[in-house]
């Protein structure tokens, strides 16, 4: 049974509601999260008034937010134009520590070579999309689901050769090339020691496995993950797919402004 977007009183989403927001800092995924997932990473829709939400959000804050996104931030940025938040891209292979700051690389640019066979191995499977991402990489298949177990094996395959420096993250319909040792997870840890975050119990919300490491980093610093329906966690998340997580961005944006 679908999930209803309402927010239930006793579900954690309204506990941090009722719970002095103001003194919280909330990290959000995007695909999945705030954007409902489209046929191609270029064909999402950014909801009418979503990057104004969000920065009624940020502004009640003081500046607590930021974007945790498998993209690359440069394409957060259009997406969310003209915003420019903080955050992390590729699972934390970039980073932006200022409001409106510039992005730098956490990771080397992943080798010529490799990104030319990974767009190669796309380019013979009908229905297999190659995203190049500087740091890492993301090979879809949400058009050809039947060719998930090929395209896994022959990425593994390359992957063989980069064993200390780059490891695979399965997400929803994609599999995902990115640097050993950063995640999610690594990125809120960092961004939650600086300045701007301090003192503040994290909130991280996701949907998906990849999510998964910033979702307990936001717990083990004393903070909570919101899981989102409708992707890795099935009908058992937190809030019910992007509207309902649009929904509690309105409900925090009201909070935080009284």
């Amino acid at each position: 049974m679908q999930q209803s977007s309402r927010i239930t009183p006793t579900s954690p989403a309204a506990a941090i509601l009722n719970d002095q927001p103001q003194r919280r800092a909330l990290f959000l995924d995007v695909d999945g999260t705030l954007l409902d997932i489209a046929p191609t990473p270029d064909q999402v829709v950014v909801p009418p008034g979503l990057v104004e939400l969000l920065e009624r959000v940020c502004v009640g804050l003081d500046g607590a937010f930021a974007i945790l996104t498998g993209r690359q931030l440069s394409e957060i940025d259009e997406l969310l134009a003209p915003a420019k938040f903080m955050g992390a891209g590729v699972h934390g292979a970039e980073m932006r520590t200022t409001p409106g700051g510039p992005i730098t690389l956490s990771a080397a640019t992943m080798p010529d070579d490799l990104a030319a066979e990974l767009i190669a191995l796309a380019e013979r499977m009908p229905g297999i999309i190659a995203e190049p991402k500087g740091p890492g990489f993301a090979v879809h298949y949400r058009q050809a689901p039947q060719l998930k177990a090929t395209v896994e094996k022959e990425i593994r395959a390359l992957l063989a050769r980069f064993p200390d420096d780059l490891v695979l993250c399965p997400g929803r319909k994609l599999f995902e090339v990115i640097p050993t040792g950063l995640s999610k997870g690594t990125a809120l840890v960092t961004l939650e020691a600086l300045p701007m975050f301090a003192g503040r119990a994290p909130i991280m919300i996701g949907d998906d496995v990849g999510d998964t490491p910033a979702l307990a980093a936001a717990e083990q610093l004393g903070g909570t993950g919101l899981r989102v329906s409708g992707g890795y966690f099935g009908d058992d998340g937190d809030l019910a797919g992007p509207a309902g997580v649009i929904e509690w961005l309105g409900e925090l944006a009201a909070h935080l402004e009284r």
